[in-house]
């Protein structure tokens, strides 16, 4: 897995990657400068998109409700791979957020005119909970991300592992379909992740699952995916004509009839991603088929180099990306005996923030004398106070980090 550096040109549109060895050719001769160090990417200042020849990249994106899997490619290579990990903390921030404003309402502080422009009735159309709308702006900050730094020409998002239209109608798109090898992935994919790929009825794991209808065909059961779950093969004889409630497990119903949480995600977002994108998409079952086909390991980046049409690409190596808060509406509030003293304005740099100190880059660990000095990390871990002058910001510790 050899190291990319990224590469744009003078107006800031990507270009293929190229070598370390050359962009450093670039570098020293002035014909190029460091556009950002993470996901290192120089900009060539006397070359221009249009003059230059670039391949066709693909981009697959797996998208999830914990995670996102992306892959870009061109014919030959993998050109950078990775795992987006999404905030789990939103509804939790929310929550303290209501606690504080209930405080408040019982304290004696200033008067503050009421707002009434936040409440249900005033939401518009096609609002969304702040947890679900930060999962799908995230989808959308990464693949712009992504398209700042590489020629992206086609980008294919999964949109949901299961297509629950075709497994209440398998003949959505012909006899062919309902018959082929895709019906069998989609149904029992969806089965096997919503009951954690054990026997309902025994709990046995690693053992041949089959589907199994909770109420049986021949009582009036039907083949809705509501009506199906999965057991073992001694269970499925065991129980035979009977209901999951004759059977001893009443439980089985209800939890069959309990939807999963990143499918009820991506039955919400899943349009808005593809529209917003105006891209291609497809869905999971028909990865799984492909990936079983290439015998390839299931993780998320490797779905998403399947979903962007990888076969024999040479793989790149694996990014771990996470969403740092940069917490800009947070202020210090510090009182001076009964009076109160408020920070209006938030320091220039912030814990975690990169920055070059003498030709070194350190990590903030934080400011101080009214944010005139900062206080900083070097790469052996020594302490420096130097003043905030003297230091050049690299990286503000906000938005998609990036990490190998």
């Amino acid at each position: 897995m050899s190291k990319k550096v990224y590469v744009q040109d003078k107006n800031g549109k990507a270009l293929d990657p190229t070598t370390s060895t050359r962009a450093r050719k670039l570098l020293s001769k002035g014909r190029a400068k460091v556009v950002q160090r993470e996901l290192f990417t120089i900009k060539i200042l006397d070359r221009k998109k249009e003059n230059s020849y670039t391949k066709d990249v693909t981009l697959g994106i797996d998208a999830g409700y914990k995670e996102v899997g992306f892959s870009a490619i061109n014919e030959d290579e993998e050109l950078i791979s990775g795992v987006l990990e999404l905030r789990k903390n939103i509804s939790k921030k929310l929550e303290q957020k209501a606690n504080y404003r209930k405080n408040r309402r019982h304290r004696n502080t200033r008067y503050r005119q009421p707002r009434f422009d936040n409440r249900k009735k005033s939401k518009p159309k096609g609002w969304l909970a702040p947890s679900i709308k930060h999962k799908m702006d995230s989808h959308i900050k990464l693949v712009n991300k992504l398209k700042e730094i590489l020629p992206i020409t086609k980008v294919i998002i999964e949109v949901a592992q299961f297509n629950q239209q075709k497994m209440q109608n398998p003949e959505v798109e012909g006899v062919e379909y309902q018959q082929g090898k895709l019906q069998g992935y989609n149904v029992r994919n969806y089965l096997l992740k919503k009951f954690n790929r054990k026997c309902v009825y025994c709990g046995k794991k690693d053992v041949p699952l089959e589907v199994e209808h909770i109420i049986p065909k021949s009582r009036g059961g039907s083949n809705r995916v509501d009506n199906l779950t999965i057991s073992c093969h001694d269970c499925n004889q065991k129980k035979g004509s009977q209901t999951a409630k004759e059977f001893g497990y009443p439980s089985v119903e209800k939890q069959a009839k309990k939807t999963l949480k990143s499918t009820a995600f991506m039955n919400i977002v899943r349009w808005k991603i593809v529209d917003k994108l105006d891209c291609d998409y497809t869905f999971g079952h028909i990865t799984k088929k492909r990936r079983i086909e290439q015998d390839l390991e299931k993780t998320h980046n490797t779905d998403a180099f399947i979903i962007a049409g990888g076969k024999e690409q040479k793989r790149s190596k694996v990014f771990k990306v996470i969403i740092q808060r940069r917490n800009n509406r947070s202020i210090q509030t510090n009182r001076k005996r009964y009076g109160r003293s408020i920070r209006k304005q938030k320091y220039p740099l912030s814990p975690k923030d990169l920055i070059k100190y003498e030709g070194e880059i350190c990590e903030v660990k934080g400011m101080f004398n009214y944010g005139t000095w900062v206080r900083m990390k070097d790469s052996e871990g020594n302490t420096i106070n130097s003043n905030v002058k003297k230091v050049e910001l690299i990286r503000y510790n906000k938005g998609l980090v990036f990490a190998s």
